[in-house]
């Protein structure tokens, strides 16, 4: 099987382009297309050879990255965000509602006293480039429990502060991504609170696919039945702009 990871480094190979300068590849209609075109294939390969629990490669931390780029938005536009940059987050509720028996509304310290996990892992960026960062913070699943989620719900929603242009950003992943073991909500980055450009105050870690998956800033998980009749309907920000496919699994 060809994966994800080998088709875009193979893209960039055939086309005389280095992975540093794969913006040139996400710009290019062709690639895109061809990229929505393995989802489904790529996706059911995932599900079957994979497995469900396969684990992300974990390194140890003398391999994490120098240097670990701030991708997608940097800071908000927003004063509601801004004003809780100004407080530290201390008046963050990340909220937890959708199919749920119980809606949560957590702040920081409720998500610190979930037990954490530790993982250091590679980051791939569709644009070409990865590094390698610690992060750590509350299972996903471990929230989806406490909540009560609904045998209803089929997929997972991140509602994030940030917006481009005049649409809100979001994503989405199903069932078996979100109890994977290393995907997180991550609190902390490189021992340090996690910063504002990678994602403050909590940031979603799904380790087991491509890097614009991983939402930033979220503030509202939603528990839904379907995707298709959600925004647009593609499942995500990028999605329903024809950019990238749903699912990146590498």
């Amino acid at each position: 099987m060809i994966d994800r990871r080998t088709l875009i480094a193979g893209l960039a190979s055939a086309g005389g382009l280095s992975l540093a300068g794969c913006d040139k590849l996400d710009k290019s209609p062709g690639f895109r297309a061809l990229l929505q075109s393995a989802e489904p294939l790529n996706y059911h390969a995932q599900r079957l050879v994979a497995g469900r629990e396969a684990l992300a490669i974990e390194y140890p931390a003398s391999d994490m990255s120098p240097i670990f780029r701030v991708n997608g938005t940097a800071m908000p536009n927003s004063p509601e965000y801004a004003a809780m940059v100004a407080n530290g987050f201390a008046d963050y509720r990340l909220i937890v509602d959708g199919l749920v028996a119980r809606p949560l509304a957590l702040s920081l310290g409720d998500l610190m006293r979930f037990p954490q996990r530790t993982q250091i892992t590679r980051h791939d960026c569709v644009e070409g480039w990865s590094a390698i960062g610690k992060w750590q913070g509350p299972q996903l699943g471990q929230i989806l429990r406490l909540a009560g989620l609904s045998n209803q719900a089929n997929f997972i929603v991140f509602h994030c502060a940030d917006s481009i242009g005049a649409a809100q950003y979001y994503e989405s992943i199903d069932l078996v991504d979100a109890f994977h073991p290393q995907t997180i909500m991550a609190l902390v980055m490189n021992d340090q609170q996690l910063p504002v450009g990678h994602g403050a105050p909590t940031r979603l870690r799904v380790e087991r696919q491509l890097g614009y998956k991983n939402a930033k800033f979220v503030m509202r998980i939603e528990a839904r039945r379907r995707i298709d009749d959600l925004y647009k309907g593609m499942g995500g920000f990028w999605e329903d702009n024809g950019d990238y496919a749903w699912y990146a699994g590498i």
